[in-house]
């Protein structure tokens, strides 16, 4: 077989592939017609787990949608995901809410009684917006530590969440996502750690780690 054949072979074989795959799509595509809101879930121990969540914060933006975040452990507001985002509301009033709830790390606070009045605090807020038909997206940041360290409970905490608007969109983040949680989800993204940097002594550097 000359090398023009076997390219033409190759390409064959590639066309084939190509169609076998794109009929296998198109069938998902069109089974998958339902449209309601789904819940998301971005759990396990590696990095990633809220810089996900907020970059579909800016694809909810783009598409007109009105946003809230709940941070429920962290207490800075200095990080460059706020700032950003806190800017870009300002540009479409009533088009985002962001809320930082937390008291901070817990090994920092060293105050049990305070981090659960302060997740309590938080969650009720949350429950006002899962209670609004206005609102296409809520993000639930490192909400999964409120659970695991039961601060609130996991049975009124998917209740709430089964009843909340049939369109609107919730993304939680966080280590350890209890089963009964991960059980109510729509879609669940367990992020491994190969290699942290932190690891090796590198300082969390700004505009990557916060």
């Amino acid at each position: 077989m000359s090398d023009v054949e076997k390219l033409e072979s190759r390409d064959e074989r590639h066309v084939k592939r190509m169609t076998r795959k794109k009929a296998v799509i198109d069938g998902s595509i069109a089974a998958a017609q339902e449209e309601r809101g789904v819940l998301v879930i971005n759990t396990g121990n590696g990095k990633g787990k809220s810089s996900a969540a907020f970059g579909v914060v800016a694809r909810a933006l783009g598409h007109g949608m009105k946003v809230a975040v709940i941070q429920f452990i962290k207490g800075r507001s200095d990080t460059g995901e706020e700032g950003f985002y806190r800017r870009v509301g300002g540009l479409i009033p009533g088009s985002l809410n962001w809320h930082v709830s937390g008291e901070g790390f817990t090994w920092e606070t060293q105050d049990s009684s305070r981090d659960a009045a302060a997740a309590q605090a938080a969650w009720e807020l949350a429950c006002s917006y899962l209670n609004d038909p206005e609102i296409g997206l809520i993000v639930l940041d490192e909400f999964t530590y409120a659970l695991k360290y039961g601060w609130l409970q996991i049975a009124p905490v998917v209740a709430a969440l089964a009843a909340r608007p049939r369109m609107q969109h919730v993304i939680i983040t966080g280590r350890a996502a209890p089963e009964a949680l991960v059980k109510a989800a729509d879609t669940v993204t367990d992020m491994t750690l190969i290699k942290h940097a932190f690891k090796a002594g590198v300082k969390a550097m700004p505009g990557l780690e916060w």
